[in-house]
């Protein structure tokens, strides 16, 4: 059995290149494009594959060459596809990307086949997800499913809650690690974003979660968990796409916790997983092996 399951969205992305991101109602020229295999769901199971766990993909794709392309891509890293279902009525969804000199961006998504998965997707793959060591999760897909599937797992819940939304009580009850950027934990807050370390564990304690890592980008993590907090740096790189990056800390926690290690020190091991993808252009083509990260050396805390 997979000691990592994903239950989530499996997306091409279309990535452009600008000099810097357009203001709205504005048009910029791009530097250039191309395409990806990506989705935040895949993104983090390929992530976790190369860094060598045993990986398994629950999700759904449309039945075109966009699906059957991602369904390929998944196989080819090692991944189980068993659960991935296909959609005759719905494309397989799409990202839409832009990305800036300095590495920001800006995504937009169309969900499509990954809109219409049912609590049925996740009752066809119910042992799988109980017998995980750590079931990872997002929300590009429907928030019944991301519940159901959190009330199946034995193991470790991590929930990814992207992009912002609210959340019931009943969801967060069954999350056992929530990782939100800051704009994310405000949603899920009804607050405005976090400007202070102070405030962000202000924020964190609102949430019936079991413990909270926010991402704060270039600016490492911040771990909440049984009642302490500890300030997470990243290692400092030179960033040139930042699209990947939140998916690969995700997955780079979830290696560690499958693997024994705290919410503290699956945090320091997912911002490095992180920062080698944000110097990296893509999505999935900018997620490194475990040997690729281990080199990295990191900035002392």
């Amino acid at each position: 059995m997979a000691e990592i399951v994903v239950v989530g969205s499996l997306n091409l992305d279309t990535t452009a290149r600008v000099g810097r991101l357009p203001r709205p109602g504005e048009t910029v020229l791009g530097t250039g494009h191309a395409t990806d295999t990506g989705g935040k769901g895949a993104n983090q199971a390929v992530a976790a594959a190369r860094l060598g766990r045993q990986v398994a993909m629950v999700g759904r794709v449309g039945a075109d060459d966009d699906g059957r392309r991602i369904v390929e891509v998944l196989g080819a890293e090692g991944i189980d596809t068993g659960f991935v279902s296909v959609d005759d009525t719905a494309p397989t969804g799409m990202a839409f990307i832009t990305v800036d000199g300095v590495g920001e961006n800006m995504i937009v998504v169309s969900p499509g086949a990954n809109a219409t998965m049912s609590v049925l997707d996740v009752e066809r793959s119910a042992d799988l997800i109980a017998a995980a060591e750590v079931l990872l999760l997002q929300l590009e897909i429907p928030l019944e499913v991301v519940h159901h599937a959190a009330a199946l797992c034995r193991g470790t819940v991590v929930l990814n809650p992207a992009p912002a939304a609210e959340l019931s009580t009943g969801l967060l009850e069954v999350v056992d690690i929530l990782v939100p950027n800051r704009t994310e934990l405000a949603a899920l807050t009804g607050s405005e974003p976090a400007e202070s370390p102070s405030q962000i564990v202000e924020q964190i304690d609102l949430l019936p979660v079991g413990a909270g890592v926010v991402t704060l980008g270039a600016d490492g993590a911040l771990v909440r968990a049984n009642q302490e907090t500890t300030r997470v740096a990243a290692p400092a790189v030179d960033a040139v796409d930042a699209t990947a990056a939140g998916d690969a800390f995700c997955a780079g926690l979830a290696d560690a916790l499958a693997g024994g290690a705290t919410a503290l020190e699956a945090t320091r091991w997912g911002v490095r997983v992180g920062a080698v993808t944000a110097t990296r252009a893509g999505a999935q083509s900018a997620l490194p092996t475990r040997a690729e990260v281990e080199a990295l050396s990191s900035n002392p805390e």
